[in-house]
């Protein structure tokens, strides 16, 4: 099985790492649905 995130990390966090999401106002959209079906990790 292939893993879901390739690359750097550093790369990946930067992207779409939890501060990365609050940065933008989609991106807290994001979290807020993401909270609202019950992720247990929100962002990578």
């Amino acid at each position: 099985m292939k893993r879901t995130l390739r690359g750097s990390k550093v790369k990946a966090k930067k992207d779409s790492g939890f501060l990365a999401r609050m940065f933008s106002k989609a991106g807290r959209r994001v979290l807020k649905r993401r909270r609202a079906k019950g992720r247990y990790r929100l962002a990578v």
